[in-house]
């Protein structure tokens, strides 16, 4: 999270294991979701009376418990929000089936594989390509772009 806290503008291994040796696309699905959350942090945490909530503890009281307020609840989506990474309570975790993340991972991965269209490519910008790769093609043949 380092790089983007510093203001560094490109992550580089997305999705690679073994030192970059392999690819996971599980791996990328969870690599998007903890860069997001570092994008939510870098951003930066909005602090107002209303988000730290001043009224409700003032009223609650030193000492007192407001953990339990309404408000502490409706400000509990304020965080960052992970799709992967499970905040759930153990008991709820373990009802919906006590899936490890990876597996979540993978269900999502097999779930794109298997249903995910594909935008056609509009007519002009097909033409376009071809266009940038004839002229390559061409470039290659007469030695302009080296071997």
């Amino acid at each position: 999270m380092l790089p983007l806290l510093s203001g560094a503008k490109t992550i580089y291994g997305m999705g690679m294991v073994e030192l970059g040796m392999s690819f996971s696309l599980e791996q990328l699905i969870l690599d998007c979701d903890y860069i997001e959350m570092a994008q939510y942090a870098a951003r930066g945490i909005e602090v107002t009376p209303e988000t730290l909530s001043v009224e409700h503890i003032l009223k609650v009281g030193a000492g007192n418990n407001f953990i339990a307020h309404k408000s502490t609840r409706e400000n509990m989506n304020i965080q960052s929000n992970p799709k992967y990474i499970n905040r759930d309570m153990i008991g709820d975790w373990e009802a919906q089936g006590s899936k490890d993340i990876v597996t979540v991972a993978h269900e999502t991965v097999s779930d794109v594989l298997k249903n995910y269209e594909v935008d056609p490519v509009d007519a002009d910008t097909r033409k376009a390509i071809q266009a940038i790769m004839d002229k390559a093609d061409k470039d290659y043949a007469a030695g302009l772009l080296g071997e």
